[in-house]
């Protein structure tokens, strides 16, 4: 897909007072909205707390009350057993990135201004994910499970995000789908670890609960394959451990037998070979036992990493740009497992089949994409298997869910594409699409659908920046949030729909990454141990969030473009860093400055490399890990 493409405590005895529910849908909400647009006399004010807070996942079920919660100095976390404990915990760490310091987490009794955690495993009609949010005097937070505690608290920070006071009232919130999902390629150009922890807070924020990365770990099983693009272990399992006390879980992928060239450079036993005797570098050669072992122990080496029990295996394009008939051992193969009526598609399906057994007697469910189901074939895909279903192919979403296949929705129309396509979030909200619209097909029921994800692909590497890409994504991240957990179209208009996305803010704790820590201006640019010749340059924000480093003699800026280039992008470790005429659209002439102890660090914002100075002088691009970044000082003018 690479071309294309979240024990019991006693109940509080103070209670808010609660008339009979009402709720507003339709004509009364587009009314109330009208009345809210204009100054209200005393007599309606009332009326306006009728309407729930805007929250996103909005609340749909809310029965107003009167009066207010009124969060202040003296508040505090009322949490009575180890796992509400551990839910307070956490929302007392984000209340204070938002500002509110330091919240006590207490298990004696209630009091007025306390919000009040609780785990009771006896309401089970909110399943695990639902919570019921009570507000009053005190506030209250209970769900069956943790998570749902969890996403409570996560309605709760968007509400203080507005008003230390909360609208008296009741809500019973239960997710539509049970996975509310993001998709990341990180899988040939590195995104920053500071980048994906902002995007587990926000999809926290917002109640999302699968991060699907297709992702290279560093290997020590084979370091023959470690090519750049990497994330060392650690990294990974700092990134596990945000996302694990977010209730997020990280889904790793490594596609295969197709788009597996960031694992073969090194590998040409293990490559697809034609019959003209040509390697393909992206396909593993499905016919050979060396290859199966080959992916199962990567499998086993993520699993060092990933706790997750599901594994994405990718499984599209195998023959993308060609056809099983180069390559006539394929059907040989497949004939000798399978006989004579077998196709080489059977072959293909064999090798997930295979997968789907290993990672299923390890516990695990196993994931592939769904173009990958096409063609003439035998055998079928063991039932069981996920599909997420980006592309529209002769075989439709009724049929997967026939064939006993979970399906999650991944539609292409919720991609965003590094450089290229765009999903437009206001098509969708205005369709009122929903996770049972699928491409080439819209089914009646979400039966059989695990819920919906977008999907962000780095096609054109250099086309946009981490910080681009970001600010690209607010609007959808917050759409498919709405739409997995609620209603598709919860106000009358996208406009006002905006107004609620922006009215929550950004999630507690979520780093600024565009600020540059250096003003604009002309610096003495020297490496800290003087192996390299001071230059001048002048310094530029970007209206992204990096600077350029444009040197005053000669008028040139500082760039990394040598190497071979992978998906537009130099990526070649020790590759120059060079003085090349200056262009603001040039990506590659974007670099984040990083204070260190000492002075600064130069990363290029798009191969994600620091700039190394050599003994002898030279500036050359590396990972962090593979050579110790340089310290520079800017010295100004």
């Amino acid at each position: 897909m690479t071309e294309l493409r979240s024990f019991f405590a006693p109940r509080p005895s103070r209670r808010p007072r609660l008339p009979r529910r009402r709720r507003l849908a339709g004509p009364a909400v587009a009314a109330a909205a009208l009345l809210l647009a204009a100054p209200l006399p005393a007599a309606t004010a009332q009326e306006t707390a009728a309407e729930p807070p805007a929250t996103v996942p909005a609340l749909t079920d809310w029965t107003p009350a009167e009066g207010s919660y009124h969060f202040g100095p003296g508040s505090r976390l009322v949490a009575r057993d180890p796992v509400s404990r551990r839910v307070a915990a956490t929302l007392a760490d984000d209340l204070k990135d938002a500002g509110r310091g330091r919240v006590p987490v207490t298990r004696g009794a209630a009091r007025d201004g306390d919000v009040v955690i609780d785990v009771d495993r006896t309401r089970g009609p909110l399943g695990t994910e639902g919570y019921e949010l009570r507000a009053g005097e005190q506030l209250e937070i209970t769900g069956a499970r943790e998570a749902g505690a969890f996403y409570g608290t996560r309605t709760l920070l968007q509400l203080l995000a507005r008003s230390d006071r909360v609208p008296a009232g009741r809500t019973v919130d239960v997710p539509r789908y049970k996975e509310r999902g993001v998709g990341v390629c990180a899988c040939y150009i590195n995104i920053s670890t500071p980048w994906l922890e902002n995007l587990l807070r926000e999809m926290a924020y917002r109640k999302q609960n699968q991060l699907l990365l297709e992702l290279k770990v560093k290997s020590d099983r084979h370091p023959e394959a470690n090519s750049w693009g990497y994330y060392t272990k650690g990294e990974l399992r700092r990134l596990v451990a945000l996302g694990e006390k977010y209730h997020v879980t990280i889904v790793p992928e490594i596609n295969s037998p197709g788009h597996m060239d960031p694992w073969l450079e090194n590998r040409p036993d293990l490559m697809l070979t034609d019959s003209d005797g040509t390697p393909q570098p992206s396909r593993l050669d499905i016919t050979k036992d060396a290859s199966f072992a080959f992916y199962k122990s990567l499998i086993d080496e993520y699993a060092e990493v990933f706790p997750a029990t599901s594994w994405h295996m990718g499984a599209d394009e195998y023959m993308l740009g060609s056809d099983f008939a180069k390559y006539p051992h394929i059907l040989e193969y497949a004939k000798k497992k399978y006989g004579e009526n077998a196709t080489p598609q059977d072959a293909f399906i064999d090798f997930v089949n295979r997968v789907h057994a290993y990672v299923t007697g390890k516990g695990k469910d196993l994931r592939i994409w769904n173009d990958g189901l096409t063609g003439a074939h035998t055998v079928p895909v063991a039932p069981g298997t996920t599909v997420e279903h980006w592309l529209d192919v002769p075989t439709k979403p009724s049929r997967l869910i026939e064939q006993g296949h979970p399906l999650m929705n991944a539609a292409y129309s919720l991609y965003l594409v590094r450089g290229g396509f765009h999903t437009d979030t206001r098509k969708l909200y205005d369709e009122q699409w929903d996770p049972r619209t699928f491409e080439g097909e819209k089914l009646a029921t979400s039966d059989g659908i695990t819920g919906a994800k977008i999907s962000l692909w780095p096609d054109n590497g250099r086309g946009e920046t981490e910080n681009e890409v970001a600010a690209a994504m607010a609007l959808p991240l917050a759409h498919i949030a709405q739409v997995t957990w609620g209603a598709a179209h919860p106000d009358p208009t996208y406009a006002e729909f905006t107004d609620r996305a922006g009215a929550v803010g950004q999630a507690p704790g979520r780093r600024d990454l565009t600020k540059v820590p250096v003003a604009d201006g002309t610096y003495t640019l020297r490496d800290s141990e003087g192996r390299a010749a001071p230059r001048d340059v002048e310094v530029e924000r970007t209206a992204d969030g990096y600077a350029t480093l444009k040197a005053t003699a000669g008028g040139k800026c500082l760039e990394t473009r040598s190497g071979k280039l992978t998906l537009n992008v130099p990526l070649q470790p020790g590759t120059a860093v060079t003085e090349e005429t200056c262009d603001r659209a040039n990506t590659l002439q974007r670099w984040e400055i990083t204070r260190v102890p000492g002075g600064h660090r130069l990363t290029n914002a798009v191969t994600r490399m620091a700039a190394h100075v050599t003994d002898d002088g030279r500036t050359l691009q590396y990972p962090a890990d593979q050579r110790r970044p340089t310290t520079w000082t800017l010295t100004a003018h």
